[in-house]
């Protein structure tokens, strides 16, 4: 497997959200080394999007990670304990993302378990801040590039478009109008995924 170079994320952010499906992201640490394929992702599509940290153009300290270039890691905190993930997407000063929410184990099930404190093996992953906390994923790691040696992402599997179902967006009910765009992207019947809508 090859990993994602510079040019898979300078595209189209919803175009790169369905492909994300199957691709591995890989987390190496000192602990060890985890591995996760993606199976649940969601697309923020910037200052127009109300569901995008981004809307209006607002750039802050938090964000500005996000108007940057493509293939950056955007993490942040939700309700003062979890961390979560996303794909920094498109050129810069496009302000666009993508959320991984969920992932299948692959690699470095036991050192999943012990960060997780659970033995369950599909509740280990299936949420955003479930797969941070599984594979080490935190605010360190805010602006890291994915193209670089420790956090990144592999080619992993192909996922054919006929095996890809979208759904609303979840928990965003604050977005007005955008709440309802169909930018949740999930592998049909994997049992990995949240349970959400």
């Amino acid at each position: 497997m090859k990993k994602l170079e510079r040019s898979f994320y300078e595209r189209e952010t919803l175009d790169i959200a369905r492909e994300l499906l199957g691709k591995y992201i890989v987390n190496d640490t000192p602990d060890g080394r985890t591995i996760g394929k993606i199976v649940e992702v969601e697309a923020y599509v910037g200052s127009k999007d109300a569901a995008c940290h981004a809307y209006n153009d607002k750039c802050t300290s938090r964000t500005k990670v996000m108007f940057g270039q493509g293939g950056h890691a955007y993490v942040y905190l939700i309700y003062g304990i979890y961390y979560c993930m996303n794909v920094v997407t498109n050129k810069e000063n496009y302000p666009e993302a993508v959320l991984i929410r969920a992932i299948e184990p692959i690699e470095g099930l036991d050192l999943m378990k012990r960060r997780r404190g659970t033995d369950k093996i599909l509740n280990l992953c299936s949420g955003p801040g479930k797969l941070c906390a599984a594979m080490g994923i935190s605010k360190a790691q805010n602006g890291i590039d994915l193209c670089g040696a420790n956090l990144y992402l592999l080619s992993g599997e192909f996922i054919s478009p006929k095996c890809i179902a979208s759904t609303p967006r979840i928990n965003i009910n604050y977005a007005k109008e955008a709440r309802n765009y169909p930018w949740r992207f999930i592998i049909k019947d994997n049992l990995f995924v949240s349970k959400g809508k």
